[in-house]
């Protein structure tokens, strides 16, 4: 059963719902993901994510640079030497992963162990975009 509340405690209410609700929505899966990813992201990385949610990484076999897309499946491009974007990657951890946990192995296994990770993924030709 709700109380009526009345005159100066209504305000307060809610900011403390809302603060609530603040609190939920940092605790989802997917904000945790999301959070333990930018944790692991170089500066220059985080401030890549934050402005369009992709990062780039490099390859630790053969220097090809990577741009990592938020997402789970074929999310990842690889980049030719002006920076545009080529051949598409899908590689992902087994399971049910938020985005940002995926991106974080993704990350992880091209900075680590390119070759092998790509010697397991499946290569995804190049889409054009379509000029809106």
């Amino acid at each position: 059963m709700r109380w009526p509340i009345k005159g100066r405690a209504q305000p307060r209410l809610k900011l403390i719902r809302s603060l609530l609700r603040a609190v939920h929505a940092e605790n989802t899966p997917e904000a945790r993901g999301r959070r333990l990813l930018r944790d692991w992201l170089s500066a220059g990385q985080r401030e890549q994510f934050d402005a369009a949610r992709y990062f780039d990484v490099t390859g630790s076999d053969s220097g090809k640079r990577y741009r990592i897309c938020y997402g789970t499946a074929a999310n990842i491009r690889e980049l030719d030497r002006n920076g545009k974007e080529g051949i598409g990657w899908c590689f992902a951890p087994t399971g049910a992963l938020v985005p940002g946990d995926v991106m974080l192995a993704q990350k992880i296994a091209l900075e680590t162990a390119e070759a092998s990770t790509l010697a397991i993924a499946n290569r995804i030709p190049l889409i054009p975009r379509v000029a809106r």
